[in-house]
């Protein structure tokens, strides 16, 4: 049951149909959608759980499911090949399309990005720049290193830091995308327990907080950049209003977005600025609860100042020769040696690299690659979940239940080999093994082994 005092909050808002709005609430039936990695292709047609695809208008490679499967017992979505996301959210590639629509190696924030839909369709989209992925909250950071592993790209950074941070990077990134933290009302279908805590006094938190969290980060964002501001809420606090208080910053300016009509996304428009926003309603299309609004910054007051000094320690020369042993090493990447990992960094963005390093907690960068220990390679299980396509060792393809016994960590009855065997389900690389005469090991993470299942 949809508190009162929320849907009286609701009334007079664009696109707002009460009867409409409360039916889509009391229907069951609910909406799954997922969003394929271009960068680990599989024969769809060939899955079980992927024979009947409804496209999306407004994010390709994303589809909606005729029904839910149970994902934890498909081995692809382990091994990052699709990413389960809600549907709305996804405009995120469109509002790319409009803004960026052929991107030079850019530099992009996702400042409270767990558990990761958003940065892994930031990665692909900007596949030849650099991506930057915040949470402040450290197990929320824990989830989001594990689905961004998962999924494969080499170009995303992990940090751990309040949105004030990044004051020490001014005028950096092209890109800025704030999914703010909100009331998340716009998930309370997906979601019921989500409405006992609703009231109108935590939208109003999540109103100031979202005030501080844009105020503290805005100047990270270069001059001519870009600022995504979205929430999972319906409130006028927490959307029209923050986009006047957007707009009234020095600088920014709304960003007009032109969409077809028969999308049914909802155009709003600020009172004091007349920005334009977006809503998405339940009722009127296929995904949740969802709001969205593009600025750009027309003029920055900062200096630009950030140290790229490095301080990393790079790779020794019989260390790059017995990588280069093992397999064919990319030309452009820098290789550093962190905490006894090996670990390839972008050439392209070297100094900014070293700035985000000088300067931010990093709790990912690059692509791990693994440990050498005397003249072998110890794979890291990055490695493997990479995108790269020539890598160390021999692959050795299994079946769906073999597969699963891999994720849960069991142990294995594998075919006979020896050494080092990246295990593949459908050509997609799931971890490394390790055959010996008698036996094999299992690699797979243990605290991302699959229980209870």
């Amino acid at each position: 049951m949809l508190p009162h005092s929320f849907i009286a909050s609701l009334q007079g808002l664009p696109g707002f149909d009460q009867e409409a709005f409360l039916k889509a609430h009391e229907q069951q039936d609910q909406l799954t959608s997922i969003r394929f990695n271009q960068f680990k292709p599989f024969i769809v047609e060939e899955h079980a759980n992927f024979k009947e695809l409804a496209p999306m208008h407004w994010c390709n490679h994303a589809y909606y499911l005729k029904q839910r499967p149970l994902f934890v017992l498909d081995p692809l979505w382990h091994a990052g090949a699709y990413y389960v996301q809600e549907a709305s959210s996804m405009f995120l590639q469109y509002i790319l399309e409009q803004i960026t629509p052929h991107p030079a190696p850019m530099k992009v924030l996702d400042l409270c990005a767990a558990p990761g839909g958003k940065t892994t369709l930031l990665a692909n989209y900007y596949h030849n720049g650099l991506v930057v992925a915040n949470e402040t909250i450290k197990p929320r950071n824990a989830i989001l290193v594990e689905n961004l592993t998962k999924w494969g790209a080499d170009n995303i950074v992990v940090t751990q830091n309040d949105p004030a941070h990044f004051k020490a990077v001014p005028d950096f990134f092209d890109v800025l995308m704030i999914d703010a933290p909100c009331s998340g009302s716009g998930l309370f279908r997906k979601d019921p327990e989500a409405i006992t805590h609703w009231s109108e006094q935590s939208v109003q938190h999540c109103s100031t907080r979202q005030t501080r969290i844009v105020e503290d980060s805005v100047d990270c964002l270069k001059e001519g950049g870009y600022l995504i501001y979205s929430t999972c809420s319906y409130s006028l606090e927490e959307d029209e209003q923050m986009m006047d208080h957007i707009a009234s910053m020095a600088g920014m300016k709304n960003v007009a977005i032109d969409l077809p009509k028969e999308w049914n996304i909802i155009e709003t428009y600020s009172k004091a600025h007349h920005c334009q926003g977006f809503r998405f309603y339940p009722d009127k299309v296929k995904g949740e609860g969802f709001f969205i609004a593009v600025f750009k910054k027309e003029a920055s007051s900062t200096s630009g100042y950030y140290d790229t000094k490095s301080s990393t320690v790079p790779v020794s020369k019989k260390e790059l020769e017995i990588l280069s042993h093992h397999f064919i090493v990319p030309q452009n990447y820098n290789f550093i040696n962190h905490q006894n990992s090996i670990i390839a960094l972008p050439q392209l963005f070297e100094s900014e690299l070293n700035a985000l390093i000088n300067h931010l907690y990093i709790k990912k960068m690059g692509l791990t690659i693994g440990e050498i220990k005397g003249p072998d390679l110890i794979p890291a299980h990055a490695l493997a979940m990479s995108t790269w396509s020539n890598l160390p060792y021999q692959e050795m393809e299994i079946d769906e239940a073999t597969a699963l016994q891999y994720l849960r960590r069991a142990d294995l009855h594998l075919p006979q080999g020896k050494g080092w065997h990246a295990i593949t389900y459908k050509n997609i690389r799931l971890g490394w093994a390790k055959l010996l005469p008698n036996r094999s090991n299992n690699y797979y993470p243990n605290e991302w082994r699959i229980l209870n299942y």
